[in-house]
């Protein structure tokens, strides 16, 4: 596959999950939703690992990788359900924008990573700031505002735990490995907190629900997963961090198109804020660090310049 396609293809994806997410909860319930979800990318999964004869290995790395995953699809999706039922899509994709500075923050705890540089922390400030612009009125999006949106933070803050906690184990296993094993675990899950949950199985379910139920099965939880890790692979790690950049702002427009999700000034200049604190997260200490090489690769260059000593000479 072309890599500008499988790019086109994971921003597109990435960009309608939020908006899907709120559809398929639509009359069939938010459990029954997420566990479909789930139960029909497992299924799609297991077709695709039978062909492609691919292993699931069940080795101990493997399934330490395998549990880390599946704490992030259980317990992030939950959240993310739960918030998405109140306040619109776009601002989903919003939040989320904001996954690299909480696996960033994570990765300094648990990896002892150097995270807290100068510019790294110019881009949080600028994304909390963002986030207090777009809510600080709160009401206007409606009563359970920000309860949705600390919901959807949970669900940024443990999908970000999950990532570093893959990243801690480093089984090196194929994402599509990853996430068949992730899911074989999780759908049982999933369907205990469904039956907990009282298990009702929806008297009807609307056409829009089932087809964002499929969509985000088939496409969510299989097809983007594999494609960004296949972009990944063979682009540069700056054009893949565009994505984080690229999706809100899609996003927004989108719900706006699609679900008539009001935008105002407000959203857009709070959504700003946090796009403009990502950008200065991912590249701020690289184009710093590009200047200061720059200016002493400049200097290095320049003539040397020998001063008269002020005495003539002659014969």
């Amino acid at each position: 596959m072309p890599i500008p396609v499988a790019y086109l293809g994971v921003i597109l994806i990435w960009s309608t999950t939020p908006l899907a997410i709120k559809w398929s909860a639509e009359g069939a319930g938010l459990l029954f939703a997420v566990t479909g979800r789930m139960v029909i990318g497992l299924a799609a999964c297991l077709f695709l690992v039978a062909l492609l004869r691919r292993r699931i290995g069940w080795q101990r790395p493997a399934l330490q990788t395998y549990v880390a995953a599946a704490f992030g699809m259980w317990a992030s999706m939950l959240c993310v359900y739960w918030g998405a039922r109140h306040i619109p899509s776009g601002l989903v994709s919003v939040i989320f924008g904001l996954t690299p500075l909480f696996t960033g923050w994570m990765a300094a705890v648990w990896l002892h990573e150097r995270v807290f540089t100068l510019y790294r922390v110019l881009g949080m400030m600028l994304g909390i700031g963002g986030l207090l612009v777009i809510f600080a009125r709160a009401p206007v999006l409606g009563p359970l505002a920000l309860p949705g949106v600390a919901a959807v933070l949970a669900s940024v803050a443990l999908h970000a735990v999950s990532a570093v906690w893959v990243k801690r184990v480093n089984a090196q296993l194929h994402p599509l490995e990853t996430t068949t094993g992730a899911l074989i675990i999780v759908v049982p899950l999933y369907l205990l907190t469904w039956w907990l949950g009282g298990g009702t199985w929806p008297s009807h379910v609307p056409t829009r629900a089932v087809g964002a139920i499929v969509y985000l099965g088939l496409l969510g939880s299989v097809v983007g997963f594999v494609l960004y890790y296949y972009v990944l692979r063979h682009s540069l790690a700056s054009r893949v961090a565009l994505i984080t950049l690229v999706t809100p702002v899609l996003a927004l427009l989108i719900g706006h198109a699609l679900n008539a999700e009001q935008v105002g000034l407000r959203v857009w200049f709070g959504a700003a804020m946090i796009l403009s604190g990502l950008a200065s997260y991912q590249w701020g200490d690289a184009w710093r660090e590009g200047r200061l090489n720059a200016r002493a690769a400049e200097r290095a260059q320049r003539p040397s310049v020998i001063k008269p000593s002020g005495r003539l000479s002659g014969p």
